[in-house]
This record gives structure tokens, sequence and C-alpha cells, in this order.
């Protein structure tokens, strides 16, 4: 009790020293902590369009089609295989993918055909939900929901008509007619500048497909490992079959998630060194200011380890000031940022490598988001203060009497 009476004088001896280390330290803890909830919030985000909107966990396709794609590379009846994936908790969705011609009064275009089951797609994709314009197709539409960029391309609204044009699986000419349902928000590039989505029931009977699928889209069970989950479906497929999980399908997204996380490290890390030096100074500044006073302490029976411990428990208490004032104030600036997030509207559609971002960055907030730059922060205080606290406890009595 005497050791923390005497430490929280110490502390207040130099009023300003300490306040300015205090406040620094508290600030420095507030931007890791806001910082490191902002970035969890930007990957977090990513990712979830990532797999909510079009790609999934992993995708499945016929082992030659991602090389060159085909109308007649298809799965061959997966109605036997994909039940056994349900059954082990996965989530599974068939599509039909073809191109062609899109071509409005006045306009034409490139196109992406896209067959759905339109019950088991919202098991697995939130597309349903991105509709700008119009609305989605229902299970039993003969109309089509198109890309943002496809309809002013083609001067199309909601009401309009697409015809289509393409080859047919049969040889024949696939041409046909389809009212616009919606427009899409944007998705992705591909999506946006061509996507055409129809019923699977549309698709096959305007390209002559009676059977098989071009791509199935998993998710998997809540809480299982991507690869191994991946390898388990793979186990399950029939021959010529390929089940890639979606860092394989999109290896650069990827790559630049994992680059966002590190560039929170190395942030994090220089802030840190910065902390670090300036708890130093402030420690040494207080230990050589106090050198007639320590040789003292040292000669009526301070021991060095008593001296160790009352510069320990100096830095304690600010740094425990610091912490206090940190969280307080990242408190309701997480609250702000999860709930409202800064909005980027104004720039419009924000596509990141080709992928649709929310337009309203928000925080990703857990107990580690506090917990993780909170540990940091006294693990380089508690380094940075080990200098002073041994050049202050072995210091020579009669030395430092002379001073």
């Amino acid at each position: 009790m005497d050791d923390l009476k005497l430490a929280w004088r110490n502390v207040w001896r130099n009023t300003r020293r300490s306040v300015v280390t205090m406040s620094a330290t508290g600030l420095a803890l507030f931007v890791m902590i806001v910082y490191t909830g902002l970035v969890a919030g930007y990957v977090d985000g990513l990712q979830a369009n990532i797999l909510d909107l079009e790609v999934g966990d992993a995708q499945v396709f016929a082992d030659s089609y991602r090389e060159k794609p085909s109308l007649y590379t298809t799965i061959e009846d997966p109605s036997e295989w994909s039940a056994k994936l349900e059954d082990a908790g996965y989530q599974v969705s068939s599509r039909l993918l073809a191109t062609g011609l899109g071509a409005s009064e006045d306009n034409s275009s490139g196109v992406q055909l896209i067959g759905i089951d339109v019950l088991a797609d919202a098991d697995v994709s939130s597309i349903s939900q991105q509709t700008k314009a119009g609305a989605w197709i229902e299970p039993d539409d003969e109309g089509v929901v198109i890309g943002w960029r496809l309809a002013e391309t083609l001067g199309l609204e909601v009401g309009g008509e697409l015809v289509v044009l393409s080859q047919g699986a049969d040889g024949s000419m696939a041409n046909d007619v389809y009212p616009i349902r919606g427009v899409l928000k944007g998705i992705s590039d591909g999506v946006d500048r061509s996507g055409v989505f129809m019923t699977a029931a549309e698709f096959r009977e305007l390209m002559v497909l009676p059977e098989g699928v071009h791509q199935m889209i998993l998710r998997i069970p809540p809480g299982a490992e991507l690869e191994a989950a991946t390898a388990l479906a793979q186990s399950y497929a029939p021959e010529g079959v390929e089940v890639s999980s979606w860092k394989t399908i999109k290896p650069m997204l990827s790559s630049m998630l994992e680059s966002s996380r590190a560039s929170m490290a190395v942030m994090a890390v220089i802030v840190y060194i910065a902390v670090g030096i300036l708890i130093l100074n402030a420690m040494l500044m207080a230990v050589f200011e106090r050198i007639r006073e320590l040789g003292v302490l040292k000669a009526i029976g301070f021991t060095p380890l008593k001296v160790l411990k009352l510069i320990f428990i100096e830095t304690g208490i600010q740094t425990t000031v610091a912490v206090a004032a940190g969280v307080l104030l990242a408190i309701p600036a997480n609250h702000y940022m999860t709930t409202t997030g800064i909005d980027m509207s104004s720039m419009g559609n924000v596509s990141i490598m080709g992928m649709a971002w929310d337009p309203v960055w928000r925080s990703s907030v857990t107990l580690e988001t506090y917990t993780g730059p909170l540990t940091s922060l006294v693990v380089i205080v508690a380094l940075a203060v080990l200098y002073p606290a041994l050049r202050a406890a072995f210091i020579r009595p009669l030395d430092a009497i002379r001073d």
C-alpha cells in the first residue's frame, strides 16, 4: 500500500509529462482498436460479398469446363451425390451457363445466360436481395433479371423486353424475347456488364438442353474448415467432376484479403513501436531527474527489487489510466462504425478487383478487437520500461547522491 501511494505521488510530480505520456498511449490504443475494427469490417464485408453474391464457399464443374467453357460440357445427373452433400450439411444449388447476344430496339451486347433453380439458389446466394429496380424472378417466371451496366448499355428498364440470340445444344438457332423483371445492383464486373438470370426451365427450353448442369455452388456446413470441407465434397463427387474452393477460383481476391490482414499487423507494429519509444523516453527522464532521490532510497534500505517494483507500479498507473481512456473513447466510436459506418455511396458503385463492395463501410467488432490491441500495448509498455527500471534498480547509492 505504501509503495502504491509513493508511486501515485511520483506520477503526478511532473504532471505535464505524465499527462502527455498517458494521452499519447491512450490515443494510440484508441486508434488501434478503431483501426482493427475497420480493417476487419473491410475484409469481412468483401469476403461476404464474394461468398454470398456469386461464388459461394466452393464450386463444382466438369473437369475441363473452367479451362474451356462449353454448353456441351456438363455434370451429368448430379442429384444423387448432391443429395449426399445435403445430408452432410452442405447447401447446394445448380446453375446452367451459356453465352449469347442480347438486344433491345436500338442496341445489342454480349450476354451471359444463367439458369437457376430459384428456391435452391436462395440457400447459397443472396443475389436475390440485390435488385435496385423491379423484383427477383419467381420459380415459374418467364422473365429475366439483368445486370445494371447491361441495362444501361441496352437502354432497358423494368417492363422492357430483352431479345436473346444464341445457338442451342442441338445446333439450332436459340432465340426468344423476355420481359425485364428486375435490374441488379453492383455484383461483379461480369454480372454487371452481361448477366442475364432466368429460371432453369426457361434456359433449358431456350438452349434445348434437357439434362445436365454446368456449375454447382456449395455452402459448407457452419464451422467447417474450408479446405477440409472442399476435400470432403470432392470425395463425394463422381469421376470427371472437380470441386474447387473459392480461394482457388478467386486466387487474386484471396491474396488481397490476406494482404489486408498483414497490412493491419504492420500498422499495429509501427504504432506500438512509436508508443514504446514514447514510454521509454518518459521513464528515462523520470529516472534521470530523480537520481539523487533513488540514491537516498537505496541508502536507507530499498533493495533493487523494491526500486524495480516502484518503477513498474508507476508505469502501471499511467498505463491503466491510458487504457481506460482509450477503451472508453473506442466504445462509442465502434458502436457508430458498426451501426452507421462511413457512407461512400457518393463514389457510385464501389468495386474491388471486379467484385462489388457495400458502399457503406462498417466495422466488424468482437472481443478480440479490444483484447488484441490492449494486450499488445501492455507488452510493449512493459518492454519499454524495463531498461529504465533496471537502470534505477541497480544504481549505486553513493554515486547517485553525488550526482
